[in-house]
């Protein structure tokens, strides 16, 4: 019976792990999580509960390459800070940036049969584009056939629109892989929503005036800034981010008139960004916040692995 040994790099609280896991199940293919990365101790909380505390380890920058078991697949949403738009966009000047030739070393030394890169859709402009041809030719030098494409979370049957990049290369060059193509599967804010919400939730008068006021001021400077109100039946939200447990600005959702906007659950959140009921959060709802913002949409995750191992196994 044909299995797959996986790594999961930078993994956060184990989105791409889990998509994974999923689209494993669905093809009854074996796969086994040989080795984990993630330096962030409430992550790190957060994964263990739910995939257990084997084979976890910290800072990859410390890891000896050769150390690293052999494995089939390497999996990395490798840190996007430094190709955010919300950054200073400073890319491989910034440390976090280097971190992408942790994986070209891995990929060297271990000769990986395939590869699944998750960023920000914005490394594609990086320094004028430079940044992202730097990494698809080193990538193409390690003898990988290389592909790239921008998928939007709303596509796959979640109503956050969230558009992610993702790369993906196979070591046979005669492995054929496709991206998944958009299932447009309707949805709804209302899909994520929980019936009883606790009033904690629900944002202050002294916050909802200031969210008012500031969305005024970027009016009358003529740009569309300031908070979003979404109703149940909206097809989708923006998009999560980690900075969400401020203030909630970018997804409130409204009350109707029955109080003021609250913002979404951590467990609402989890909903959003396709990870299931029985996920456990043993986290506080700031880290919650700030673990799903910056998670992976695992809906997309499943699509994704299910055509590339899909494409492995002809």
């Amino acid at each position: 019976m044909i299995s797959y040994k996986i790594i999961d790099l930078f993994a956060g609280i184990g989105g791409i792990r889990l998509g994974f896991e999923q689209a494993a199940h669905q093809l009854n293919i074996p796969i086994d999580c040989v080795f984990t990365s993630e330096i962030d101790k409430y992550c790190q909380i957060t994964y263990q509960a739910n995939f257990g505390s084997a084979n976890i380890h910290g800072d990859i920058t410390n890891i000896d390459p050769v150390d690293i078991p052999t494995h089939d697949i390497l999996l990395a949403g490798f840190p996007c800070q430094p190709f955010s738009q919300a950054s200073l966009k400073e890319g491989f000047a910034d440390r976090r940036g280097t971190l992408f030739f942790n994986i070209e070393q891995i990929l060297r030394t271990k000769k990986t049969k395939a590869f699944l890169l998750e960023n920000v859709k914005h490394l594609k402009g990086h320094d004028k584009g430079r940044t992202f041809l730097v990494i698809i030719q080193t990538l193409k030098d390690l003898g990988y056939n290389v592909y790239h494409a921008v998928l939007n979370a709303k596509d796959f049957g979640l109503p956050q629109n969230r558009e992610r990049l993702f790369i993906v290369g196979c070591l046979d060059k005669n492995t054929l892989f496709n991206f998944p193509t958009a299932d447009n599967k309707p949805t709804s804010v209302a899909d994520v929503l929980i019936d009883y919400v606790d009033k904690k939730y629900i944002i202050s008068d002294k916050l909802w005036l200031g969210h008012q006021r500031r969305k005024l001021e970027h009016q009358q400077k003529g740009n569309g800034f300031g908070y979003r109100l979404f109703l149940k039946q909206s097809l989708y939200t923006n998009t999560l981010s980690a900075r969400y447990y401020k203030d909630g600005s970018e997804i409130l959702i409204d009350s109707g008139g029955k109080a003021n906007p609250r913002k979404l659950t951590p467990r609402e959140c989890a909903r959003l960004q396709g990870f299931p009921d029985d996920f456990l959060i043993k986290v506080s709802d700031i880290q919650a916040y700030k673990k799903f913002g910056n998670s992976v949409p695992v809906n997309v995750i499943n699509k994704l692995a299910y055509s590339i191992l899909s494409s492995l196994i002809i």
